[in-house]
């Protein structure tokens, strides 16, 4: 009895709504009773039987209701239209299936963001300011000291006119935002600071390990001529070699040396062989000296310039 009433307190909606469930799930009663006349009642008969063989007990006025929502399709489940909310809350619903995907991809993009941000845009935005910065600020200004400081430096005129084609070169240059014409300009002028700083003797060499202190070449293009060299070294006030350009007549190669056969006349040359010749000692080695300030020495003996790298 107790089964039974509890049964019967089954709410009415909710027996309805398995009536209606009873009526969907079992087809070949739809089929054949909804479209007979007194389908109501003989629906309702129907029902009757099959709650009563589950022992429910239900009312005819509950499997009516029953019925009646069947037919007017009240418990009858109708999808919403096709529209923007309803895509995004059938995407929502079935974020577990791409979310993760989605996820890993965003993450990999924001990664992939960064490194090009930090290893390639930024670098090449310190590179174009370091550039930018060269042309306009430190090029310009490293240019015009090491003018003035070779032009502070020289007391020749030539060593001024180079100066100046120098720093037209440089000025050319970073117009041009060439940067490493730029930095060879500002190293010339350096150099030729460097170069009128300095103080040497032109020494001809002699003594133990030295062969031979002069040489004399036949010009191929007159067999009958001789051109007459003394090997010589450029030698500081405190001993020192010191390396200095020098442009070789035979090939016009330009090197810097500390040690070259300098070209002097044949006078010359047979005075020095002279000096040797008696005690392999030459007592007046020094044919010329460079002073600071000037750009070649100034020789002592009688020399029509050149000069070879090679002998």
């Amino acid at each position: 009895m107790t089964a039974t009433a509890e049964k019967r307190s089954l709410d009415d909606v909710l027996v309805a709504m398995d009536v209606v469930d009873t009526l969907r799930h079992r087809d070949l009663i739809l089929q054949k009773e909804l479209d007979q006349e007194g389908r109501e009642q003989q629906l309702i008969t129907r029902l009757r039987e099959i709650y009563a063989a589950q022992g429910i007990e239900v009312t005819d006025e509950v499997l009516l209701q029953g019925v009646q929502a069947l037919e007017e399709q009240r418990f009858h489940y109708r999808p919403p239209a096709p529209s923007l909310g309803v895509r995004l809350a059938k995407i929502y619903v079935s974020r577990d299936r791409w979310w993760k995907p989605v996820a890993g991809g965003f993450a990999a993009l924001a990664a992939g963001l960064m490194v090009y941000q930090f290893g390639v845009v930024q670098p090449a935005k310190a590179k174009d300011a370091r550039i930018e910065r060269a042309l306009t600020e430190t090029l310009p200004s490293q240019l015009q000291t090491a003018f003035e400081a070779t032009l502070s430096a020289s007391e020749s005129e030539t060593a001024t006119q180079l100066a100046e084609t120098y720093r037209l070169d440089g000025t050319a240059a970073i117009a041009a935002r060439d940067i490493g014409k730029a930095e060879a300009a500002i190293a010339s002028l350096t150099q030729l600071q460097a170069d009128l700083a300095v103080s040497y003797d032109v020494r001809v060499v002699y003594g133990p390990g030295e062969p031979r202190s002069g040489i004399f070449r036949i010009p191929d293009d007159a067999p009958n001529a001789r051109n007459f060299y003394l090997i010589v070294e450029a030698v500081d006030p405190a001993g020192r070699l010191v390396e200095v350009q020098i442009e070789s007549e035979e090939d016009r190669q330009t090197k810097r040396v500390s040690r070259w056969g300098q070209r002097v006349s044949e006078s010359a040359f047979n005075a020095i062989a002279s000096d040797k010749r008696d005690d392999q000692i030459i007592q007046n080695a020094v044919i010329g000296r460079k002073a600071a300030g000037q750009l070649t020495p100034t020789y002592a003996v009688a020399t029509p310039g050149g000069a070879i790298l090679e002998w």
